[in-house]
């Protein structure tokens, strides 16, 4: 499935608002900026990509047992307000969309914590399967397909969707490729609002290095085998 309203300009899929070469104030463009990030994301997509390939490639039957595709698409905004398709592994029942706008007209305190946080403690959308797939972060794992085409890193902002754009206070998303993780997915994951993420982006973006980078990269393998994932 395909969430959010778009347009297509010359084969690719951009946003109404020109956020083109936006920086963070105060932060100039350095050497891995320009380069090395990128060459560091591919190397390690490289060096796991045979291991993932496979562990993808089973749990995709696990997920299409029940007659779904095994693989969702949703339009997330990248660098520069370029939207891009992000692919996860299916953790949802077939019809989720039209499952959450029914549970959420039904139910003012789910309202109002999809409202505050853009997800729910308790997701009756999500299958059996799928939760456990996403307290181990498993269903993220296609992204790294994303990272490999260039619509994502391996460290940067949790990617937005284009219908939460006037929910993000902040300017320093889009100056960067989404993360597979980031400073908000080593911390504060499910207790700030979606809003809040604007302050991890920020402070993640002042401090952008190589060991910035593997310092979140350390952490989010501690993150993954506590199993925190909604």
């Amino acid at each position: 499935m395909l969430d959010g309203p778009h347009r297509e300009e010359d084969g690719a899929m951009t946003m109404d608002v020109d956020f083109t070469a936006q920086r963070v104030p105060g932060r100039g463009l350095d050497l891995y900026d320009l380069g090395l990030k990128r060459a560091l994301d591919l190397a390690l997509v490289a060096l796991v990509a045979p291991f993932v390939a496979v562990v993808v490639a089973l749990l995709a039957l696990l997920v299409a047992a029940d007659g779904g595709a095994p693989f969702y698409a949703q339009w997330r905004v990248g660098r520069s307000g370029r939207l891009f398709r992000m692919w996860k592994l299916r953790t949802m029942v077939v019809g989720a969309d039209a499952a959450l706008a029914a549970h959420l007209d039904a139910d003012p305190a789910a309202r109002a914590e999809w409202d505050a946080f853009q997800k729910l403690e308790r997701d009756p959308r999500v299958t059996p399967l799928g939760r456990i797939l996403r307290r181990l972060s498993l269903d993220e794992l296609p992204q790294l397909w994303n990272v490999l085409t260039g619509d994502m890193s391996l460290v940067g902002p949790r990617p937005m969707m284009p219908s939460q754009r006037g929910d993000y206070p902040g300017r320093a998303y889009y100056a960067l490729r989404p993360g597979l993780t980031g400073a908000w997915q080593v911390s504060a994951r499910n207790e700030s609002t979606f809003a809040e993420r604007a302050r991890f982006d920020g402070a993640y973006a002042a401090a952008l290095s190589l060991w910035t980078d593997l310092a979140i990269l350390a952490a989010t393998v501690g993150v993954v085998l506590r199993a925190t994932g909604r």
